[in-house]
């Protein structure tokens, strides 16, 4: 008998399961696995279909974490908000690498099935959208988009209507003592957050001393992590748009490429970049 035989036939292993739950039953794979149906004929739109679903399944993980680390914090419960944060930090690395599978589908390839699409697009991710919302970049007039479905227009509303995690920041910043000015508590959080002087020197100040704002300083390079990270994935992101379709119109009817591009420059935390130029 060969040694990864003995494995099998070990005796504690559990064969009879007419009584209990199976490892597909409770991650419901019939459910999950039966999701991917190619419009086309096209042997490539699985691919397509299996890297999308899978950034969606991380991104359900992703605002899991970011809601439970922006309560934790509200709470002034930081350290545990640093867990949450850091394996937000993980999951973008590990979205990231599935852009690299997406770039091996060729322009030949994904032309052949691009039509199947219609007008739907990555743009229309109500997920990456509520991940911006949770992190600060609100866009009210992207609402638009999710009228179709009143549940999830409903629930995008409430997240654009909820403190972002920058939010939450500033309030930590606020109960250990900072100057914030009111314009920046007072703001409306439907809007994109505006950089403040007020805010940036509150940071420059945790930077100058870290052993006394120790938690402020470990939240700050938390939110770093997360918006260098979103940031590579934006860039990755545009660059395999770019060698798949070029310069096309994205099927969303975006710009394609010239947009992806003009939302690099968008910052979440200003100030904890200018920190960096300031110090």
């Amino acid at each position: 008998m060969k040694e990864n035989e003995k494995v099998i036939m070990e005796k504690g292993i559990h064969t009879d399961f007419k009584e209990n739950m199976t490892y597909g039953e409770y991650l419901q794979l019939d459910s999950l696995l039966s999701s991917q149906q190619r419009l086309s004929d096209h042997h490539d739109e699985m691919l397509f279909i299996v890297i999308h679903q899978a950034s969606e399944l991380w991104m359900k993980l992703i605002l899991h974490e970011l809601n439970a680390a922006i309560e934790s914090i509200k709470q002034d419960k930081l350290p545990p908000a640093f867990k949450m944060l850091a394996r937000v930090s993980k999951i973008q690395s590990q979205i990231i690498q599935s852009w690299d599978i997406l770039a091996t589908l060729t322009p030949s390839e994904y032309i052949e099935f691009r039509d199947s699409l219609g007008q739907a697009s990555g743009f229309q991710s109500y997920q990456y959208r509520m991940i911006e919302y949770a992190l600060g970049y609100k866009t009210p007039h992207a609402l638009k988009i999710y009228e179709k479905d009143p549940e999830l227009h409903a629930r995008l509303h409430k997240a654009l209507h909820a403190p972002s995690l920058y939010d939450v920041a500033i309030q930590a910043l606020v109960k250990e003592g900072f100057p914030i000015h009111k314009d920046v508590l007072n703001r409306d959080i439907t809007q994109p957050y505006e950089e403040d002087a007020t805010v940036e020197a509150a940071w420059i100040e945790v930077y100058a001393d870290v052993q006394k704002y120790w938690d402020l300083y470990q939240l700050a390079e938390k939110l770093i992590d997360i918006e260098d990270w979103l940031q590579q994935w934006r860039f990755r992101h545009m660059k395999t748009v770019e060698r798949i379709i070029g310069h096309k119109m994205g099927t969303g009817g975006s710009s394609g490429v010239s947009y992806l591009k003009r939302v690099l420059d968008q910052r979440f935390f200003p100030e904890l970049w200018n920190v960096r130029t300031k110090l």
